[in-house]
């Protein structure tokens, strides 16, 4: 049965009826939320460095805008985060995120670079992930000259971010040109099928089953139906072994619940680490729309946690 707004917990409904009106099922509302996310281009936080870089495009003309983000007179060499906005594949920019990336830097001295990534409203996949993988192919090749540790290149975002963040690990596992220590694939959109009793009907505020049906038809409109690789919707990989330790977590009204839960269950079946969270009475984003709710609160110390047991955990040194 879907779940209906009395479900919701309520110190995030004030925050849910806003999202409800701020983002339209609809290619109009996803534009009309893209301009308005585009407003906040070029800011950056005032107690930490930020610098713009143009990271050459591998398989398309022109370059892709990255924000890079880290601490004031730092002292190297440090992990290095990249960091893949979340919007359903259509929407977004990295300067969305600069309150999460002040959390993390606050929490341990790294680097962040955030890549502003082709959009599926114009360019449906792989030039997303094209873009996400040249900026990881950067970082290798480029972010010791900013003080970044390649033994420690972490990839983490949080709806179609996770996805893409999935994605990217797929995609260098196959090819063998980076290493990743672990991944943060947070509530990912990974399956494209959305037919999960989650996903089915789900009426949530941050992002329904009607958002998600629309996102996926724009992000995979050039691709044959029924032949939908694992890199663009990782549902389809045959297997995860192998890919980094993952840290992840979801709230329990999100549609994207059963999916993730069958990730996890994957990713232990193929002895991949695993740390996840389940968050009861909470929708899509719910930590970033009302981060000041206790439930908001237990998330966000969850998976800073998480991170910093990982940051002492896990390396992954680079080839030659």
């Amino acid at each position: 049965m879907p779940h209906t707004f009395s479900d919701i917990d309520p110190q995030l409904r004030a925050a849910g009826r806003l999202a409800k009106f701020m983002l339209r099922p609809s290619k109009t509302g996803f534009r009309l939320l893209n301009r308005m996310l585009n407003q906040s281009v070029g800011k950056g936080l005032k107690q930490f460095e930020s610098a713009t870089v143009f990271v050459p495009r591998s398989t398309a003309a022109g370059e892709v805008r990255t924000r890079i983000f880290m601490p004031k007179n730092m002292a190297g060499p440090l992990p290095v985060l990249l960091h893949l906005h979340g919007g359903g594949y259509a929407m977004g920019t990295p300067e969305q995120d600069l309150p999460m990336f002040k959390q993390l830097l606050m929490l341990r001295d790294c680097i962040i670079v955030s890549p502003d990534y082709r959009l599926s409203l114009t360019d449906p996949y792989p030039a997303g992930l094209d873009d996400c993988y040249d900026t990881l192919l950067w970082i290798k090749a480029n972010i010791a000259e900013y003080g970044g540790r390649l033994d420690q290149i972490v990839v983490f975002g949080e709806s179609a971010g996770g996805g893409l963040t999935v994605a990217t690990c797929l995609r260098a596992q196959a090819r063998g040109d980076v290493n990743i220590a672990f991944q943060m694939p947070l509530y990912p959109m990974i399956d494209n099928r959305q037919r999960n009793p989650s996903a089915v009907g789900n009426t949530m505020p941050g992002w329904s089953s009607t958002h998600n049906k629309l996102g996926w038809e724009l992000y995979l409109r050039d691709l044959p139906e029924g032949l939908i690789p694992a890199e663009a919707a990782p549902v389809h990989a045959e297997t995860y072994a192998g890919l980094p330790p993952v840290i992840t977590f979801i709230g329990e009204l999100d549609p994207f619940l059963d999916e993730t839960n069958t990730f996890v269950e994957r990713l232990r079946a193929d002895n991949v680490p695993v740390q996840y969270e389940v968050f009861p009475r909470s929708f899509h984003g719910f930590e970033i729309m009302a981060p000041e709710a206790e439930v908001s609160k237990a998330a966000i110390a969850f998976w800073h946690a998480a991170f910093e047991m990982a940051l002492d955990t896990y390396f992954a040194p680079q080839r030659s």
